[in-house]
This record gives C-alpha cells, sequence and structure tokens, in this order.
C-alpha cells in the first residue's frame, strides 16, 4: 500500500502543477476583465449582510488507513458548524467522499448532497459537477454562504487543514497584485472585447468556481496520498518493531524452558545417584 500511494502521489503532484499555470491565467484574465466592467452585479459575487445560513463542504476520502487525514477534516468541519450555530446561522452539509458521508450520517447530520467514487483520482468533470450544485445552492438563495474544508499539499509529511470561502467569489480573486507596478498593469494592454465585458465576466465565473473546486480536489488528492504513504511506513516500521520484540520474547521463553528442562535432568540424575 505504501509503494502504491506513493506512486499515485506523483501522479497527483504532477496534475497540480500542471494545473497551477491554467488557474493563474484564468484569474489574470478575470482581473483584466472585471477592470473593464464597471458593474459587480453578478449572482456569485453577491455579498449579503447578516448571512444567515452557511454550507460547509468537507473534503474526505473514500477509504481509510491514511492516518489523521479523514479525521481531522470532520473535527475542524464540525468546529465550524458549532460556530455558525453559535451565531444563529443555519448549517447544510454538502460532503465530499464515503469517510465524511458516513460520518455525518452517523451522528444524524442531515446531508443535503454526497459526492463519492473519485476522490483518490478526481477529474475536472467531477469538479465541474460540485461546483454547479454549490453555485445553485447559493444563488437560489438555500444558503448564504459556502465554505470548502480540505487538506492542502504541503509535502509528503506535512498537510494543512484549510478552510476557504468559496461562494461568493472573494473580491479579492478580481484585485491585481499588490506587488505589481503599475507599469506593468499598463503592459498588458487595453482591449475590446466582444461581446462585452460583463457578458464574458459573467460567463468566467462559474469556470473560477470550478477551477478553485478542481485545485482544492487535487491538492487533497495529493494529501491523501501522502498520509496514507506516511500511514503505512509507520506501521510496516511498527510491525517490524512488534516482530523483533516477539521475536526476542519467544527466544527468552524458550531459553527458559530449555534451562528448566536441564535443571530437571540434572536433578534427577542426582536423585538416581543419591
Amino acid at each position: 500500500m505504501e509503494l502504491v500511494a506513493a506512486a499515485k502521489l506523483r501522479r497527483a503532484e504532477a496534475r497540480i502543477e500542471a494545473l497551477r499555470p491554467y488557474a493563474e491565467r484564468m484569474r489574470e484574465l478575470m482581473i483584466g476583465t472585471a477592470r473593464a466592467t464597471p458593474s459587480r452585479g453578478f449572482p456569485l459575487l453577491e455579498e449579503r449582510e447578516n448571512a444567515s445560513s452557511v454550507a460547509i463542504v468537507p473534503l474526505t476520502g473514500d477509504r481509510g488507513l491514511a492516518g489523521g487525514f479523514n479525521a481531522q477534516i470532520i473535527r475542524r468541519a464540525l468546529g465550524l458548524e458549532r460556530e455558525a450555530r453559535e451565531t444563529g446561522q443555519d448549517v447544510r452539509w454538502a460532503v465530499i467522499g464515503k469517510k465524511g458521508r458516513s460520518t455525518l450520517r452517523f451522528r444524524r447530520l442531515e446531508v443535503e448532497q454526497a459526492w463519492v467514487d473519485f476522490t483518490d483520482r478526481p477529474e475536472y468533470s467531477d469538479a465541474a459537477a460540485i461546483a454547479r450544485k454549490l453555485a445553485e445552492l447559493f444563488t437560489e438563495r438555500v444558503v448564504d454562504r459556502v465554505v470548502i474544508v480540505y487538506n492542502r499539499y504541503e509535502s509528503a509529511l506535512t498537510q494543512r487543514v484549510v478552510v476557504e470561502d468559496v461562494l461568493p467569489i472573494p473580491r479579492h480573486a478580481l484585485e491585481e497584485d499588490e506587488e505589481k507596478s503599475a507599469h506593468e498593469i499598463a503592459l498588458e494592454g487595453d482591449f475590446i472585447y466582444e461581446p462585452e465585458p460583463d457578458i464574458i465576466l459573467d460567463r468566467l465565473l462559474p469556470t473560477y468556481l470550478e477551477t478553485t473546486m478542481y485545485r482544492a480536489l487535487l491538492e487533497s488528492a495529493a494529501s491523501e496520498h501522502g498520509a496514507r504513504m506516511t500511514a503505512m511506513r509507520n506501521a510496516s516500521k511498527n510491525a517490524g518493531e512488534l516482530i523483533d520484540r516477539l521475536t526476542l520474547e519467544m527466544n527468552r521463553a524458550r531459553q527458559a524452558e530449555i534451562t528448566q528442562e536441564i535443571l530437571e535432568v540434572v536433578a534427577g540424575a542426582d536423585a538416581l545417584e543419591g
């Protein structure tokens, strides 16, 4: 299992690296289009005051044997639920992965939607389906905010739990990076848009949401493979240590038994001579 997880981890890392240029170019395109769009009245950007409901989306795995990978996600998601309920917000659950679904149902929590059987190798179509459902919940005002909880991949040994607001789409996604100078922005040029930039941006926002979900799925998949590889390596090491300890105890017991038998033979011989 460690070797299989290591092979899958390398492929997951390659997929993350391949996505980054696309995601960065997507954001640059959105920033440029937003700069040419005076209006901000898009449904996916609507920030609602006094949000009364929130959708929490934990990204877990379909299988266990991955150390604390699933447990720490569920623990953080349940912590978010407590915080939301303390502020009077209603909580809706949409979960990714069998482990999260089974845990929430065991706790008798109502699951709005569950997506399973792809967490170890997610495809863009999976992210698109999730994004469409979350956008539907938000635009139809079933929820006023959508939060995803997932493990961000840093290394095979380190996965960090991240809580990210995906809806409404954060304003900083449409803003220039602070380190970019005015000269660099000017070099990007001024474009004539066809169709109008607000129509283009309206189409780009759902795609940006899909890309965000796809990136989170890839990060979670890589984190799961890294956690499983580490857990299986530790299990193998612990099993080896256990075998060594039990072998030593068995040898000691056998030695003690042989010594006892020799003592009995000697004692018997002494009795016969006596």
